[in-house]
């Protein structure tokens, strides 16, 4: 019994006669993959497969074939107008609807994984097995449990696995935590992070259930999630705005996940921590009239040693915080840092001296100096041949999204939740730790 209850190992003989129609049976034995796929040189191509070629996966795929060491091998994805896309963007590669197959090819050094959240954990564990490096999206998982399985399994098969919080390879972003760490605005206290937009009244919308496109494999595209009757918004693709799968629990874990994410990420960076010691959270579904399950209305707040941090996010009122709709304000005792992607600003505390108001702090205006999308891109590729720790290495991606996770396990308990985080644990809290795994539908395992 581990911190999180019996894990349950794949029975792979089982797995063949029971897994998606037509599925492969070579991709079970993953588990008895050698450790890598090859030894690359410095100056060797690098063979990548994408897994989930939606709106956020063909846009890796295209930063990634930017560089002239990058040679795409394959394209998969259950939704036959995505596979389309992904296949549009990368001429020549082959095309896949089950990703075992990409598996499965013992030329491809790396996989990018844009799938929707709820399989992160289990490609990416199987990617690992098969001894290929990942660029996995965040959040890294929808449970703790499925992270910490993601870590164990890069180390084990000795994996370099990146995780997709971009902004940490935003130089304006580093440049923000140094000033931070180093007491530029003096003791930071408080941290705001923060997502406002107006859906209202409709939101995504509240089509009905049906039936499935006939070029979409619906139970592939629930895999590990409970089964359920096919709706719109619970697949999500939409031509103009993100996937919708997002809203609901079984995939996803609303605003908290999708972009608390990456607020939470730069947080730990500059503050130097990587947990917090409590965190609780109110909001609702207050005001938009869809089939979304996740709050329109949140607030979440953590304890840190030494401050505090919220997140926020409201989708029915759009009146910016500091002048902008998301954003992170760091406020300390010589000044407040404002920064979101665009740049970052000091904004000087004052005191008086001899009867004159003078600022504590110089102020400072920076603005984004680089594309910290492809940056990402590129320090993965340089560390798939070097095989030096990525900048968000599994590890760090792990603890950013349970932060995330965190703040939807208090809101959905309604309760303050007490974070053990050397042992994962949630304090003197059965029902809590209840949301810190999730059952497998079958025949899918979670598995290292």
């Amino acid at each position: 019994m581990d911190r999180f209850g019996e894990s349950q190992p794949i029975d792979r003989r089982a797995f063949m006669k029971t897994a998606a129609a037509g599925a492969i049976g070579a991709s079970l034995a993953l588990r008895n993959a050698p450790a890598s796929a090859r030894i690359l040189g410095a100056n060797d191509r690098i063979v990548i497969a994408l897994i989930g070629a939606g709106r956020q996966g063909v846009s890796n795929l295209r930063n990634a074939m930017r560089y002239p060491d990058v040679e795409v091998a394959a394209v998969c994805d259950v939704y036959g107008p995505n596979l389309a896309k992904g296949a549009e963007a990368a001429p020549g590669a082959r095309t896949y609807t089950d990703f075992r197959h990409v598996l499965d090819r013992k030329d491809i050094d790396a996989v990018i994984i844009a799938t929707p959240d709820h399989w992160h954990a289990l490609q990416t564990i199987l990617a690992c097995q098969a001894g290929k490096d990942v660029y996995v999206e965040k959040p890294i998982s929808v449970t703790v449990e499925e992270g910490r399985r993601m870590v164990e399994a890069a180390r084990r098969y000795d994996r370099i696995v990146q995780v997709g919080t971009q902004q940490r390879s935003g130089h304006h972003f580093q440049q923000a935590a140094e000033l931070i760490r180093s007491g530029r605005i003096g003791k930071v206290t408080q941290v705001r992070t923060w997502n406002f937009s107006n859906e209202t009244p409709e939101g995504i919308g509240n089509p009905p259930d049906g039936h499935p496109p006939a070029d979409l494999d619906w139970d592939m595209w629930l895999g590990p999630a409970p089964k359920r009757p096919f709706n719109p918004n619970r697949f999500g693709v939409h031509p103009s705005r993100w996937s919708t799968f997002r809203y609901f629990w079984d995939y996803a874990g609303g605003m908290m996940t999708d972009w608390g994410v990456h607020w939470l990420d730069i947080v730990h960076m500059a503050m130097g921590v990587d947990a917090p010691e409590s965190v609780s959270a109110v909001g609702g579904k207050f005001v938009v009239n869809d089939n979304r399950e996740t709050p329109d209305t949140l607030i979440a707040t953590y304890q840190y040693p030494g401050f505090i941090c919220t997140y926020e996010n409201r989708a029915g009122n759009a009146a910016p915080l500091n002048g902008k709709s998301s954003g992170m304000l760091f406020h300390g005792t010589e000044g407040t840092l404002f920064l979101d992607r665009q740049g970052f600003e000091i904004l000087p505390e004052r005191r008086q001296v001899d009867g004159q108001a003078v600022d504590r702090t110089e102020p400072l205006r920076v603005e984004n100096s680089n594309s910290h999308h492809q940056d990402h891109i590129r320090n993965f590729l340089d560390c798939v041949k070097s095989r030096r720790p990525p900048i968000c290495d599994i590890e760090t991606g792990h603890r950013s999204t349970t932060a995330a996770l965190l703040g939807n396990i208090a809101y959905r308990t309604g309760r303050r939740i007490v974070w053990d985080a050397k042992n994962e644990r949630i304090a003197g809290d059965r029902e809590a730790s209840r949301y810190l795994r999730r059952e497998y539908r079958k025949p899918w395992s979670l598995t290292v």
